[in-house]
């Protein structure tokens, strides 16, 4: 069963942000659009790329009134010494959330067992906390965060203009789509 279009369950996870071990919860991201960022693990190589990639994004998200979480199954201390060791990871600004019980990567449906880490899982969460985005992927291919801003951009438009939608490569600002009958069969 596909996680879109449903509520977030509820949880409770310790983060490091900014130089303090904070709590985020289910609750913690109602109110607001949320981006969800899972990686598999602290001190790889591939998931620095991604977190700088967010950090280099972080005013544009908190712009569209949005906060990013990174998710990985580590605990939130490894989080703080990645945070302060790592240049890349040393940027964010946002919670590094820690889920060492995999309570979130089994939530989510991004948990490998075998390995006890994460897969490569993008969520989009809207103010009222259901998910309207999500991606998910092995963990060789790193994200282009800036696709994640135009889908969290379209999921904002089109919560705000239900008789719209999106086309492919929609980005802000463009045009959208009434749909009709009239338009089958002439796109």
């Amino acid at each position: 069963m596909s996680l879109i279009n449903t509520q977030i369950k509820p949880f409770e996870a310790n983060a490091y942000q900014n130089g303090e071990f904070i709590k985020v919860s289910d609750s913690t991201l109602k109110g607001q659009w949320s981006v969800l960022i899972f990686m598999p693990a602290a001190f790889t190589f591939n998931c620095p790329t991604e977190i700088e990639d967010a950090a280099d994004h972080y005013a544009e998200f908190q712009k569209a009134g949005a906060e990013v979480y990174i998710v990985t199954t580590d605990t939130h201390f490894s989080h703080k010494v990645w945070h302060e060791t790592s240049p890349a990871v040393g940027k964010a600004q946002f919670p590094l959330v820690g889920d060492p019980t995999h309570q979130l990567t089994n939530a989510f449906g991004v948990h490998i067992a075998e390995e006890g880490l994460a897969l490569r899982g993008t969520f989009i969460i809207n103010p009222e906390g259901v998910i309207k985005t999500l991606e998910i992927h092995s963990n060789e291919i790193a994200r282009d965060v800036s696709e994640t801003l135009r889908k969290l951009k379209a999921a904002q438009f089109t919560a705000a203009n239900p008789n719209q939608v999106c086309p492919a490569k929609w980005k802000e600002g463009e045009k959208t789509l009434t749909p009709s009958l009239d338009l089958v069969g002439k796109i």
